[in-house]
């Protein structure tokens, strides 16, 4: 693939380097000194790839999603905390015959934790006396919070039992760590996630830009998933 990087931080550097190993070509690299943009410019520098991966801000998205969609690029889109302005983007996808992927989180462990709390949560069900709790805890550089990814987590959980609020920490170099507890009269049964580096959200952005090829629609990383756990 030909693929462009909307945003050059840690991550997209990160991006670039596994996205070469695959044998893809990063065609386009979108940075600070284009932050000024319209969505018009950007689409014009975006003309000819294959996929775009977006790891830049909040702000920047509906930009980035609509000059997406005027170019006939399919988006990958891994920032987190536009979640408040999901139904006009994905409008905006709609009516341009977009594609676009999103999720709460790009790393494919936490797309199976998931799947392992949907299937816990499902059983506590049945057994009233477990309370249930998430938390969270990261570096004190992350903005949102909870963060998506705990979001996301309770939405799984919640289908099968009531949650309370996420306790969500942000302090010095935490590592991403999400936990959810099952906690009964007699004992406690914990859950937990931890990323131990970027890699992870990387690989799976990566993965969700070969998958969009040639679909349109509105996509979550769950799709994917789904996909490729069922193949």
């Amino acid at each position: 693939m030909k693929i462009a990087l909307i945003g050059y931080g840690a991550m997209g550097k990160l991006i670039h380097r596994l996205a070469e190993e695959k044998g893809h070509e990063i065609a386009v690299v979108i940075d600070d000194t284009d932050a000024g943009l319209s969505a018009a410019e950007l689409s014009e520098k975006l003309r000819g790839v294959d996929a775009a991966i977006d790891f830049t801000t909040a702000e920047a998205v509906r930009r980035n999603v609509e000059a997406c969609v005027a170019a006939g690029v399919p988006l990958v889109e891994g920032t987190t905390g536009w979640n408040d302005k999901r139904t006009e983007i994905e409008q905006i996808v709609n009516d341009g015959n977009g594609a676009f992927v999103f999720g709460a989180n790009f790393s494919i462990g936490v797309n199976l934790f998931y799947r392992i709390l949907d299937f816990a949560a499902e059983l506590f069900a049945k057994f009233p006396e477990y309370e249930v709790f998430i938390e969270e805890q990261h570096h004190s550089r992350k903005l949102d919070s909870p963060s998506g990814t705990a979001l996301k987590i309770k939405d799984v959980v919640s289908k099968h039992v009531e949650v309370g609020e996420i306790a969500a920490t942000r302090a010095g170099n935490i590592p991403g760590t999400h936990r959810v507890g099952f906690d009964g009269p007699s004992d406690q049964i914990l859950l937990e996630h931890i990323a131990r580096s970027r890699e992870g959200f990387a690989s799976g952005s990566i993965l969700a830009a070969e998958w969009i090829i040639g679909k349109t629609g509105f996509y979550e990383f769950t799709d994917v998933m789904d996909e490729v756990l069922t193949r």
